[in-house]
């Protein structure tokens, strides 16, 4: 007779057996057309490109390589879909598997009737009218507020964030629209490559050392961002978000995370790019067209719109030895709070300063013009992000979204950084936005 620990031992692992059965199954049922070793220069784009032609079909080969790799460790586990490296083996799924994967966003929303008789589609972000605007600093405390519906949106994928949920809620009135985004994250992030004065006496700033250009997550700042369709010039956004504008490793000897732009000039989108350290009270505005990576154009599609004054500098001297700027006497020597206002900023004088002190890298202002054209008011309290903008609902620019017909949807999508330059975590696909009617 099996003793009583035995028997119990055999029952938890017929347990395991049969609850991993259905997984191992499901991965199983991944086809590989064919198999593809990584070579230098090689990027999910270009052979989703190849094989399937078309440079947003990426998605399939990242899913499909790492269903595989759980069962077959001769597959690559590709954790970042910006990041492959020569000698991988990655597997390239059948055309139906991939039109899977690629259709499981695009699906259009079912219609849902609300009490007042109004149609909105199921799962859209929906702007609530209101008589009296909110007060935008981050609190969120208005009634208003509490009684705007919410959405939820899962982002993952990022750099020191594997996975996030950000909740949304908008209202309106005659002249505004206003949003409401809270997320979680353990840390507030605002030691962004500070001046730190080393026992020699000379400063260096603190850097990434793994940043091959443009790529810091050690010390950078928290942002969050929202991209929107102008004009539905975007084809398929509605469907991939701004996945139809990622061209993730393209030019990786210089830009490892690859660029952003989009396939036809005329078609624009507009970024609201919320920077925790160099924003002050507003959202960088900014915009997203054709133009692909030179040296001359190191952004490739992505540009701020264009500005009268104000902004944020990077504080050094010309020679970049040195940090141009300090704040008062009785500055921390930290480099928190990660920033040095225009207003408040004195010239730096060496002899104030002992080996380990350290100076903001940014000096900021508000910024005047169209590119700041969005409020905002913050607040990071228990982990948590709040953040709070409002924008006129037209500004007749053209870098802009334009919400002049209040009852046609809008698609955006939601990027959420951590302590991240540019490995943000996001949503495939676009969320609907529309007005209460």
């Amino acid at each position: 007779m099996k003793s009583p620990v035995k028997l119990l031992t055999l029952l938890i692992l017929l347990g395991l057996a049969l609850s991993l059965a259905p997984i191992i199954r499901g991965q199983d049922t991944v086809t590989c057309d064919s198999d593809v070793i990584v070579q230098k220069d090689d990027w999910l784009s270009k052979i989703a490109d190849k094989f399937f032609d078309d440079v947003l079909a990426y998605p399939a080969i990242f899913e499909a390589t790492n269903a595989k790799a759980a069962t077959d460790s001769s597959y690559a586990t590709i954790a970042d879909a910006n990041i492959i490296e020569p000698g991988w083996k990655l597997c390239i799924p059948t055309a139906e598997y991939a039109q899977s994967i690629l259709g499981m966003d695009s699906q259009p929303a079912p219609a849902t009737e609300s009490s007042a008789g109004w149609v909105a589609p199921e799962g859209a972000l929906v702007s609530k009218l209101v008589t009296e605007a909110p007060t935008l600093d981050g609190v969120a405390g208005e009634a208003l507020w509490a009684d705007a519906s919410a959405i939820t949106v899962a982002v993952d994928n990022g750099a020191n964030m594997e996975a996030a949920e950000v909740t949304l809620k908008s209202v309106y009135d005659g002249n505004n629209v206003y949003f409401l985004a809270t997320w979680a994250d353990p840390t507030e992030s605002f030691i962004r490559s500070p001046w730190i004065k080393q026992d020699d006496g000379t400063w260096s700033k603190l850097k990434d050392p793994d940043d091959k250009g443009g790529d810091n997550n050690v010390y950078y700042e928290d942002k969050m961002a929202m991209i929107w369709n102008i004009n539905n010039s975007i084809p398929d956004f509605d469907s991939l978000g701004c996945f139809t504008a990622c061209h993730a490793g393209e030019n990786s000897d210089v830009k490892p995370f690859g660029n952003k732009y989009t396939d036809e000039a005329g078609q624009l989108g507009d970024i609201w790019h919320w920077k925790s350290v160099r924003n002050l009270n507003q959202v960088d505005d900014q915009y997203l067209d054709s133009t692909t990576y030179s040296p001359d154009t190191p952004e490739a599609g992505r540009h701020s719109d264009p500005k009268d004054s104000g902004g944020y500098v990077d504080n050094q001297t010309e020679d970049k030895t040195l940090p141009m700027w300090m704040g008062a006497a009785d500055a921390p020597r930290d480099g928190s709070p990660g920033y040095i206002l225009d207003s408040d900023k004195l010239p730096f004088d060496d002899s104030l300063f002992a080996a380990g002190d350290m100076i903001p890298g940014i000096v900021k202002s508000q910024i005047t013009g169209d590119r700041g054209n969005i409020s905002a008011g913050w607040n990071y309290e228990n982990g948590v992000w709040t953040l709070e903008l409002g924008r006129a609902l037209v500004t007749g620019s053209e870098y802009d979204v334009q919400f002049s017909d209040l009852t046609a949807p809008y698609y955006f999508g939601v990027a959420v950084f951590d302590n991240a330059q540019v490995r943000h975590a996001y949503k495939k696909g676009s969320k609907t936005f529309v007005f209460e009617q």
